[in-house]
């Protein structure tokens, strides 16, 4: 897969795994549309890209608005033509809360972004991407919460989004198999980015910024992680191989594991309760 002279659209792209997607890019000569919620940051991010002697454009975007998805495709293709690579990486966390604790509002807001983004993103510029017929890739972000649900973290409503974008990068991998788009699920676990921050964030049409509690505690957890940049790099390498599941971390097979051997026992439970029914 060649990058270079090629245009990736890149959704939270102002900070975060976006932005290190976005510095991976120019290293290898993409041109590079950052989308994102947050001008300022928006601007800060497109200062820094200006060193990689590479074409960038910002658009503000909430992705959750698909009007507002679908008119930010139509600056990118009028500044940069054909679109190859769509990285649909926006997303929000509510942080460790039970599940009937979350308001209808909170509800709206983090399916708009963490599903209805990804939907809005494939809505609009795959279909883009088929017309021009030029080989290109699909990234959708998801995270090592869209395979289990962790027990510690206790951020149910989170991996509820991401289950879906998994699901989601699954049909969109088969509905393009026999095209010259790949397609690419990113599973992150921890990396140091300002998901914590994230409610600050949200647009006044969904209730505007709040300060979610625990948010000083993630923030340092995070900090801990996996930089931006170094899953940008990992990105690219897999996309390069065609990689559909895309990990950051070898700890977490562990997890997977836990939670597939509790489905495979739910299939040794049914087997049982067969041989017991057919010998009555």
């Amino acid at each position: 897969m060649d990058f270079s002279g090629k245009t990736a659209f890149v959704t939270g792209a102002a900070n975060g795994i976006g932005l290190g997607i976005c510095r991976a890019l120019a290293r290898n000569g993409a041109n590079i549309v950052l989308a994102d919620i947050e001008p300022t940051q928006l601007d800060i991010a497109r200062h820094e890209l200006s060193t990689f002697n590479v074409r960038t454009r910002t658009i503000e975007v909430d992705v959750s608005d698909a009007a507002m998805f679908e008119r930010a495709a139509d600056e990118a293709e009028a500044e940069f033509g054909n679109i190859h690579f769509l990285f649909n990486n926006a997303g929000v966390t509510l942080g460790a809360m039970p599940l009937w604790e979350v308001t209808p509002a909170q509800w709206e807001w983090i399916f708009g972004v963490n599903v209805h983004g990804v939907i809005n993103g494939i809505r609009t510029v795959v279909p883009r991407m088929r017309r021009h017929g030029e080989a290109g890739h699909v990234v959708n972000t998801a995270s090592i919460g869209g395979l289990q649900v962790n027990p510690k973290l206790r951020n149910g409503s989170y991996a509820m989004t991401k289950y879906a974008v998994v699901a989601l990068s699954e049909a969109l991998a088969l509905d393009l198999e026999d095209s010259e788009i790949g397609v690419s699920v990113l599973c992150p676990a921890l990396v140091n980015t300002t998901l914590h921050a994230s409610s600050r964030r949200r647009p006044a049409r969904l209730g505007g910024p709040y300060e979610r509690p625990g948010a000083d505690v993630a923030k340092a957890w995070q900090s801990a992680g996996l930089s931006p940049d170094d899953v940008g790099r990992r990105v690219l390498d897999a996309v390069a191989r065609s990689e559909f599941f895309i990990f950051t971390h070898e700890e977490p097979r562990a997890w997977i594991e836990d939670r597939h051997a509790r489905i495979l026992a739910g299939f040794d439970s049914i087997a049982r309760y067969n041989i017991s029914e057919r010998a009555r």
